[in-house]
């Protein structure tokens, strides 16, 4: 990790700090003097607000460690996230009711067994505007989203679906691609 990474970090553990703070004024001052207390102001020869001021101070600090190490779990609980491309090429004719099918069906089925949908897409110029439909899942990892899939497939109300497919016949053909984000991706 270079300089400027570690002061943007610094910066904005110490905004979350202060945020923290700011959002529970009545337990940060009552902690502050339970501190002060605690600390026996009164047995030492230091002012009580040099104490409280010193507790605050360290409150913060607290704060920022604590972030710190939420921080680094958070990208390490990420480090994993693959995202699976899925591309349907309808038969013809077939692409409004593939869409209806993910509206009314196929969405809520992924929703139960964790496969979050970041977004749902049609094609805006032909030719594959005809007959594509595709979608973007966030998984945590390979494992789960296998977990997940394997979920789906036993659920009972996957498998009547899949059996309309097969009298149906909506899609010709369904192209799944995992991806890793990329080190300078937006998206993680």
């Amino acid at each position: 990790m270079n300089v400027p990474d570690v002061f943007d970090r610094l910066q904005k553990n110490v905004r979350y700090a202060s945020r923290t703070l700011r959002k529970m004024p009545a337990l940060t001052a009552v902690a502050a003097m339970t501190l002060a207390k605690g600390l026996g102001a009164s047995r030492w020869k230091i002012n009580g607000w040099t104490v409280c001021g010193t507790t605050l101070v360290s409150f913060a600090a607290g704060s920022l460690i604590t972030a710190r190490l939420a921080d680094i779990n958070q990208v390490r609980a990420d480090s994993n996230r693959v995202f699976e491309l899925r591309v349907y090429h309808a038969a013809p004719g077939k692409l409004p009711a593939l869409e209806s099918r993910f509206r009314d069906t196929a969405s809520k089925l992924l929703a139960k067994h964790d496969l979050k949908a970041v977004g749902y897409w049609v094609p805006d110029d032909a030719p594959a505007s005809d007959n594509t439909f595709i979608y973007i899942l966030a998984h945590p990892s390979r494992e789960e989203a296998k977990k997940n899939w394997d979920g789906m497939r036993a659920d009972p109300g996957f498998q009547e679906m899949a059996k309309s497919e097969q009298t149906e016949k909506l899609v010709e053909k369904v192209d799944s691609t995992y991806m890793r984000p990329s080190d300078f991706s937006p998206m993680k």
